[in-house]
């Protein structure tokens, strides 16, 4: 006997879904490097939106004082990574703007350059880097932020759903009877008794 249309939609629903996609804001303002780290994320199974500057960045997450201008409330960026040096607003700049925004400082932010500078790598991590890699990034590299990002993000997962269990068990309102009391001590309600002749025959009456 063949299956119905509802029973082969909850059948789908039940199969086990592909790993996350994880969606990257690479910025950069060399055409070359921007490249570069789009091939290296699509090659890693990640999704990527290239912009060619910090303020296009800003634009895009909506933090210029206008609505984002690709949809951003609707597509979530879960890693930004952006070139140190770039003209207009450099990528520490760029860093302590989205550090400071209450709805997006938790998106992890990776800086890239190719100039190994102490102090500009310490002011980086201080400010709330993820990680700081020196260009030219490699697969690798890629591949270890993608799992660092997702393994970070299952645990969040869980510590919500953590969470919101504890506060239903809070919230539940008390059964009369506590399942874990044998079925003697529970309470039962009280029975009718039959009434005697005496009775019946005064209601007669």
């Amino acid at each position: 006997m063949g299956i119905t249309a509802g029973e082969a939609v909850m059948a789908r629903d039940r199969l086990p879904s592909g790993p996350p996609e994880l969606h990257v804001l690479a910025v950069d303002d060399s055409h070359v490097d921007r490249k570069v780290i789009e091939r290296l994320l699509k090659i890693s199974s990640c999704r990527v939106t290239a912009v060619e500057s910090g303020s296009r960045a800003l634009q895009y997450l909506g933090l210029d004082g206008e609505r984002a201008s690709v949809g951003f409330d609707g597509l979530k960026v879960n890693l930004i990574m952006t070139d140190y040096s770039m003209p207009g607003m450099t990528g520490y700049e760029l860093l302590k703007k989205i550090k400071e925004s209450s709805a997006l400082r938790e998106i992890p932010v990776v800086i890239m350059s190719s100039e190994n500078i102490l102090t500009r790598i310490d002011r980086c991590l201080e400010e709330g880097a993820e990680d700081f890699l020196l260009k030219p990034v490699k697969l690798a590299d890629v591949k270890r932020l993608k799992d660092s990002v997702l393994r970070e993000q299952g645990e969040e997962h869980k510590e919500r759903r953590s969470r919101k269990r504890k506060l239903q068990d809070e919230y539940m309102p008390a059964s009369p009877c506590d399942l874990s009391l044998t079925p003697t001590s529970c309470p039962s309600p009280p029975s009718l008794q039959p009434l005697s002749k005496r009775h019946r025959l005064l209601n007669a009456d």
